[in-house]
């Protein structure tokens, strides 16, 4: 595997690697130190000596504090380094404008290094105040739940929609297996079905590379595919709390993070069944629907692609059929539609679409040609990136994965409509995007019942 810039401190699927120039005319460059092994977190001291922070502002929430918080002050104290801790009390902590406000409003200005001890929210929203306040960002992980650790940016929520905000990569992220391998037993699932996920995108950037042009990069690419192999090689040791599997996931998670980093995107860790979570979480704050951890909602989505994608290997493209469906689509209708689907989250995609005009019957039927003259490619794509919904099936059952939203307590009644709604929520080619191309959207709807 291929991995350019930074310092990566095990040996593994993260080495130790070197700025270089990638055939694909980018140059990649990861500046983060990654730490991962049992008893890795000891090394805190030395790192902050690194960064010569003599002060570091400590950000955790109550459930994270009680995994390593408690620990990392211990450390601290016994180093001589003093410490100012900010903890959420929110037993479900949300990514929003008033997380940020409250750590930005208790932040400790004297500190000289910010150091965030969790996964998720917490790397998100420590991200966030690191790149603010102009300070180095340690992430002490407490779970291999999530891709964000190494990313430069943060999912957050604003105004009802779930976005990225560039933020900043951590400077240095300390995996200790020790404390992930007793992060609670959904996180761990979540962490390896965020990594599942990656059938999806990976195929889904290679066809939007046909498609529309997008920029690709096979060694990024690749360096996803070969995280991906390792986390399912050692997928029955997961929920046993095998070092190697935890391992797997959180450097799998890890690698992710670098992969986005060097592409400058998102594309070679999330698509369509990122956006089915992503409508889900919308969903939950717009109306308090039932919403589940975000790696187990893409795992869920994946399978959902998954038997769509099956479907299409065996499709032969109608152009009539297609153009006739793209003349007939009523767009104002559908944003009623997406409006009392999402509520004020459809504001920003109906926002979106003003500039980005994909509905154009123009650009369709330009599409639509690329589309037909490349569908024996796009289809070998699929068959050879995508496995099976039989053989995910199979692997679901061995990590106890979920595989309906009527598992994780959403009504399989509104699978449809999120199918749908994900061609909206970014400027992405994704499954669902592909489907309104062919003209098959409601068919497609029908059969997700």
């Amino acid at each position: 595997m291929m991995i350019c810039g930074g310092d990566v401190m095990r040996s593994g699927l993260l080495t130790n690697i070197s700025e270089n120039n990638c055939p694909c005319g980018k140059k990649h460059i990861f500046g983060s130190k990654v730490i991962t092994g049992a008893g890795s977190v000891e090394k805190l001291p030395e790192i902050l000596k690194e960064f010569r922070a003599e002060k570091v502002f400590v950000l955790a929430d109550v459930n994270t504090f009680r995994a390593a918080g408690e620990r990392v002050l211990k450390i601290l104290e016994r180093n001589g380094i003093s410490s100012s801790l900010y903890e959420f009390k929110n037993e479900r902590l949300e990514p929003d404008e008033s997380a940020v406000g409250l750590a930005a409003m208790n932040f400790d200005t004297e500190c000289d290094a910010v150091l965030g001890v969790g996964s998720g929210v917490i790397n998100d929203i420590g991200k966030i105040l690191s790149n603010i306040a102009g300070k180095p960002y340690i992430i002490v992980a407490t779970a291999p739940s999530m891709d964000g650790y190494a990313s430069a940016s943060s999912s957050m929520s604003v105004d009802g929609l779930k976005i990225s905000l560039p933020s900043k990569s951590a400077d240095c992220i300390i995996g200790d297996t020790d404390i992930l391998k007793e992060a609670p037993e959904r996180m761990l699932i979540s962490g390896i079905g965020d990594m599942l996920a990656k059938y999806i995108s990976l195929c889904e950037w290679r066809i939007s590379n046909i498609i529309t042009g997008e920029y690709y990069c096979e060694d990024i690419a690749y360096m996803v595919r070969s995280a991906l192999k390792e986390c399912v090689l050692n997928a029955d040791g997961l929920l046993k709390r095998r070092d190697k599997a935890i391992e797997a996931v959180f450097e799998g998670r890890v690698c992710c993070g670098i992969a986005m980093s060097f592409a400058g995107i998102s594309r070679p860790a999330s698509g369509v069944e990122h956006y089915i979570s992503h409508i889900w979480d919308m969903r939950g704050l717009e109306f308090g629907t039932k919403v589940d951890l975000h790696g187990i909602q893409c795992a869920v989505g994946t399978m959902y692609a998954s038997k769509v994608y099956e479907k299409l290997k065996n499709y032969t493209p109608d152009r009539e059929k297609a153009l006739e469906y793209v003349k007939a689509f009523d767009y104002d209708e559908y944003k009623k539609k997406l409006k009392a689907f999402l509520g004020r989250g459809a504001d920003a995609m109906t926002a979106l679409e003003e500039k980005e005009q994909k509905y154009s019957v123009e650009k369709h039927r330009e599409r639509l040609n690329v589309i037909i003259d490349n569908w024996d490619k796009i289809k070998k794509l699929i068959d050879g990136e995508i496995p099976s919904p039989a053989e995910l099936e199979k692997l679901y059952k061995k990590i106890k994965m979920p595989e309906t939203a009527e598992e994780i307590g959403i009504e399989e009644s509104v699978v449809p409509a999120t199918f749908e709604a994900t061609k909206d929520i970014r400027d992405k080619y994704v499954l669902s995007r592909l489907c309104w191309d062919l003209g098959i959207t409601d068919g497609v709807k029908e059969k997700l019942l």
